[in-house]
């Protein structure tokens, strides 16, 4: 089989996988959370996106990794962590907290589209053997990631009913 082919299998069943035990297990848990919460359980997944500046240590990924495609994943992933890990930090000055949530959930996601363009760019499925030991990280944990940012859009646009609305109207003498 092709390295392009099965790289981009790997990459669909990965999607699929997790998409099947996201519906099945994350969702209806983030759902039932309030949304601070669910938000503060998707940045402290996201906290461990430093991890990203492995795509750029030697020995790990192969020589011939496109430094175009190594260094904006590695850098844009080291950001979304730290952006991250500064909103579990803010989580008792809510505004901040807020502002750190949103800002981690750009950055990140626009680091993912960013990298899915600059691999179609590279060509990297054809040269996914230089991924190394990192090909775990586009396979496996990048569908969680893209998932989760999508989960944390849609709790940032949502509002969530306030006690009166939730209980029919207000309250009666």
């Amino acid at each position: 089989m092709f390295p392009q082919i099965l790289f981009q299998t790997h990459l669909v069943l990965g999607y699929v996988a997790w998409l099947l035990c996201f519906g099945a297990y994350i969702w209806p848990r983030l759902k039932a959370m309030d949304h601070f919460d669910a938000q503060r359980a998707i940045a402290t997944l996201h906290s461990f996106r430093f991890f990203g500046l492995v795509f750029m240590l030697p020995g790990v990924v192969g020589p011939n990794l496109p430094a175009s495609f190594a260094a904006p994943a590695a850098y844009w992933d080291f950001t979304t962590g730290v952006l991250a890990m500064l909103a579990l930090l803010s989580v008792r000055i809510r505004p901040l907290f807020w502002l750190f949530v949103v800002a981690f959930n750009l950055v990140g996601f626009v680091d993912l589209l960013f990298n899915y363009y600059h691999a179609v760019q590279v060509d990297l499925p054809a040269k996914a053997g230089e991924l190394g030991a990192v090909y775990a990280i586009p396979i496996l944990i990048v569908p969680l990631l893209m998932i989760t940012h999508v989960a944390a859009f849609y709790f940032l646009l949502r509002r969530r009913p306030n006690a009166t609305q939730a209980f029919g109207g207000g309250v009666t003498a």
